[in-house]
């Protein structure tokens, strides 16, 4: 479905990743892992043409992307960025609604079709209370959960979401990343970026490790997100374990009280 070969980006004499290439599978749900700055939302860019990249391909169902015009790419591939402020008071039901323009005939404007994806995936993100507030006026979450809802109202065989559950409650984001492997259960395909390794172990099929400019790991996450691999991204902070054969990854260390305080309040 989606298929990235040897694909390199930089900004001026800055290169950002080079020689990356992975394949994401048909109805896989696959994320994209690694700390802050090791590319993830710029390789996002380059899959769908914002970024002109310096070289390699991409390609979404055999089609490479540079070929395709945008509105031809928006009825392959939706995404869902990190945030988004739109400058007008939309309201929610009317930013889900955009979704659907891709498949929107000129002359004939909303179908009862278009409606009811619409009313769909309203009802799947459980935001109907929401439709007709403005959504500017949403909070983070609230906003996340829309842009996800508009994503699903486009019907499009990908789905690109870049930390989609950033800025959503624990109870939130364990929902939305039910919804998506729902989702990829239908067929459709997913890549979606979080820094949480036990989100990815948790919920994704495959995964996709980014780190300092390079692709270090792809596959099963269960087997890719070790206690080595955390180690080597994120400086030896994480132990790996296991509650009720669920991997946890957790700290290895965590500093309680305020020793300076303590001195401070020592005796002499």
């Amino acid at each position: 479905m989606l298929k990235v070969d040897n694909l390199s980006f930089g900004y001026n004499s800055v290169p950002i990743f080079k020689n990356i290439s992975f394949r994401v599978e048909k109805g896989s749900l696959c994320g994209l892992f690694g700390p802050n700055g090791s590319g993830k939302t710029t390789l996002f860019k380059c899959c769908m043409s914002f970024l002109k990249y310096n070289s390699g391909s991409v390609s979404i169902d055999g089609c490479n992307v540079k070929r395709k015009k945008i509105e031809e790419l928006a009825k392959l591939v939706a995404y869902v960025p990190q945030e988004h402020k739109p400058p007008f008071p939309y309201l929610v039901k009317e930013v889900v609604l955009m979704g659907r323009t891709p498949h929107m005939g000129g002359i004939f404007g909303i179908s009862e079709d278009d409606k009811d994806k619409v009313r769909e995936a309203i009802e799947m993100l459980e935001i109907s209370h929401l439709a007709d507030r403005p959504y500017n006026q949403l909070s983070g979450g609230q906003r996340q959960l829309v842009l996800i809802a508009r994503a699903m109202a486009q019907e499009t065989p990908l789905m690109l979401l870049d930390e989609p559950t950033s800025a959503l409650d624990f109870c939130n984001q364990i929902r939305i990343w039910n919804i998506l492997k729902k989702i990829s259960a239908r067929g459709t395909t997913i890549l979606a970026c979080s820094h949480d390794p036990n989100h990815i172990s948790w919920f994704c099929d495959d995964v996709i490790v980014m780190y300092r400019g390079g692709l270090v790991a792809k596959g099963d996450p269960k087997s890719v997100v070790s206690e080595q691999l955390l180690s080597t991204i994120f400086n030896d902070i994480c132990s790996v374990g296991y509650m009720d054969h669920l991997m946890m990854v957790y700290p290895k260390n965590i500093q309680v009280g305020c020793p300076v305080a303590a001195t401070n309040n020592s005796s002499p």
